[in-house]
């Protein structure tokens, strides 16, 4: 596998692209695709206005082991981070301990990091919204990472919320959830994608105008976007 800091910055036209879409766009262009990516159960931990697209940089966390050396979680990979990265946390769903907080923020945001995502919890939620810092995890809890967890690995595929996602994968994230997009389906992706805004824009203005809502969810006034008119 590619290492992510030699994934080519023409990366930077898909991350464009994506930040005229939204979370749930993607996800049915994943859907019409048959792809998987879309998640559930992790939510903004503040309301972050805008959304988050990046290139995902993965960790992989777990228990601490009695004896050893130990790294931070995510703090190698933060130090390494480019601008548009995503930060990207597998700790296995647990709840009962933060493996993300304010320290780390202070470093992504110096780094350029564009978002945090967290499949478990994270804590010093007001610092990372006082540093516009965006972060999705499962829930908040003061409960420290020290002593009790530890990162495993970096840069290399993880599950997060039941979805494969490997390091230069896609990620977008808003207010709706969170959706990866495997890097070698990102172009069908996110062309369906424009797709589908672009006919769900034309159905607001029809309401907007007037059109009954009955007749502007007939497929035959609005024609589903398909998956074989993208090549």
């Amino acid at each position: 596998m590619a290492d992510p800091l030699d994934i080519p910055v023409t990366a930077s036209d898909a991350i464009t692209r994506l930040r005229s879409l939204d979370v749930c766009a993607v996800s049915d262009a994943l859907d019409t695709l048959g792809l998987p990516g879309a998640t559930v159960g992790l939510a903004p931990m503040w309301p972050s206005p805008d959304t988050v697209v990046g290139r995902v940089r993965t960790v992989k966390a777990g228990p601490r082991a009695a004896a050893g050396p130990t790294t931070h979680i995510a703090s190698p990979a933060v130090a390494s981070a480019r601008p548009d990265d995503v930060i990207v946390i597998d700790n296995h769903g647990r709840t009962d301990v933060s493996c993300w907080g304010g320290l780390l923020a202070e470093a992504a945001v110096a780094a350029g990091v564009a978002g945090v995502v967290v499949d478990g919890a994270c804590r010093d939620v007001p610092e990372c919204a006082g540093l516009a810092l965006p972060l999705f995890a499962r829930a908040a809890v003061p409960v420290s990472a020290r002593g009790r967890i530890v990162q495993d690995e970096m840069d290399v595929p993880v599950q997060i919320r039941g979805v494969r996602v490997c390091p230069g994968d896609l990620v977008v994230a808003d207010r709706n959830g969170v959706a990866f997009i495997a890097a070698e389906h990102g172009e069908r992706v996110i062309a369906l994608a424009e797709r589908i805004t672009a006919r769900e824009a034309a159905m607001a203005a029809a309401v907007r105008a007037g059109r009954s809502i009955v007749e502007v969810m007939h497929d035959s006034q609005f024609p589903a976007v398909t998956a074989e008119e993208i090549p």
